[in-house]
């Protein structure tokens, strides 16, 4: 089976993470990075559906629109009350880059990635089915999930190995992608920010929240990419 490569690698993925997070910040980079920021809303916008389902509630819809922008609806009561409230909302912007790390440590070997890039595809489409229901979101992430099932079939086993890599990286920095909504408490036509949400439901003002979250999910991605990179 095929190891990861040198630490050159492992600092190109950092300074492509940072790249990518630089760019969302100013007008252009949404669209530079298209395909990404579109990537980048459905893991966040998973992160809250999935979570509401592992508490009990009803994961009812996704939506993804061209702007970049998304939302997922769920009803029902939650387990543990306004602590699942709040995980809810903490489940945007933390799960993916939980998601992420479980990705990146998969990259260590050939195997393990080909069939992370396999359940990624899958699940891609799996959204698609039961969840999206925007005309953009199904016919982007439609493409997403094909194109991330080609490369897990049909291409060389060092790409194979990077895509689980860079794909990794994304989910762990899609928390990113609009970082002033982590420091805001509004979430515009659709009321309070995650951040809010959760200070709501908890304690602490909602930029305490976003700082320690934006702090854990980069030190998600630098232990993960240092934990695959040594045992490679």
């Amino acid at each position: 089976m095929r190891k990861l490569g040198t630490n050159f690698g492992f600092f190109w993925l950092i300074a492509a993470a940072l790249v990518t997070v630089f760019l969302w910040q100013v007008p252009a980079g949404a669209y530079i990075l298209y395909p990404f920021t579109i990537l980048a809303t459905w893991f966040h916008e998973m992160g809250h559906g999935l979570v509401a389902m592992i508490l009990g509630g009803d994961f009812q819809k996704l939506q993804i629109y061209g702007n970049g922008s998304g939302v997922a609806f769920y009803s029902g009561r939650l387990y543990l009350g306004s602590v699942g409230k709040a995980l809810v909302a903490a489940g945007g912007p933390m799960g993916p880059p939980a998601a992420g790390a479980v990705i990146i440590l998969a990259s260590r070997n050939l195997y393990t990635a080909s069939i992370c890039l396999r359940i990624l595809g899958s699940l891609l489409l799996f959204s698609v089915l039961m969840w999206i229901r925007s005309p953009f979101g199904i016919i982007t992430i439609s493409l997403l999930g094909i194109i991330t099932l080609i490369i897990s079939l049909k291409a060389a086993p060092q790409f194979q190995i990077f895509t689980t890599q860079f794909l990794g990286v994304q989910a762990c920095i899609s928390t990113y992608h609009q970082l002033s909504y982590l420091f805001s408490s509004s979430a515009g036509n659709l009321g309070l920010s995650d951040t809010a949400q959760i200070q709501k439901y908890l304690f602490l003002p909602y930029w305490f929240w976003g700082g320690l979250m934006s702090i854990v999910s980069f030190l998600i991605l630098l232990q993960s990419l240092r934990t695959a990179y040594n045992n490679s």
